[in-house]
C-alpha cells in the first residue's frame, strides 16, 4: 500500500507542476510536492466534508493540494531575485 501512496504522489506532483508552472520539476520535487500535496489536499477537502473514498479520489484530493502548494509556494518565492552565478 505504500509504494501505492508513493505511486500517487508521483503523479499528483506531476500533474500539479504541469499545471502551475507548465512543465515537471523533476521526480523527486514531484514526489514530495505530491505527497505534501495530499496531506494538505486531504485537509483541505475534508473543511468542506468530502471524503475521497477510491485511489481517484486520492488522485484528485492530492492534485488539489499539490496546486495549492505550489501556489502559496510561488507567492513565497515571488519577490526573492535569483541567485547570480559566481
Amino acid at each position: 500500500m505504500f509504494i501505492w501512496y508513493l505511486i500517487i504522489g508521483l503523479v499528483a506532483g506531476w500533474i500539479a507542476s504541469k499545471i502551475v508552472r507548465g512543465r515537471g520539476s523533476g521526480l523527486l520535487v514531484n514526489l514530495v510536492v505530491g505527497l505534501v500535496g495530499g496531506i494538505l489536499g486531504g485537509w483541505l477537502i475534508s473543511l468542506i466534508g468530502w471524503v475521497p473514498v477510491n485511489s481517484f479520489g486520492s488522485l484528485l484530493t492530492s492534485i488539489i493540494g499539490a496546486i495549492v502548494l505550489l501556489w502559496f509556494v510561488s507567492l513565497a518565492t515571488r519577490n526573492i531575485p535569483p541567485k547570480k552565478a559566481p
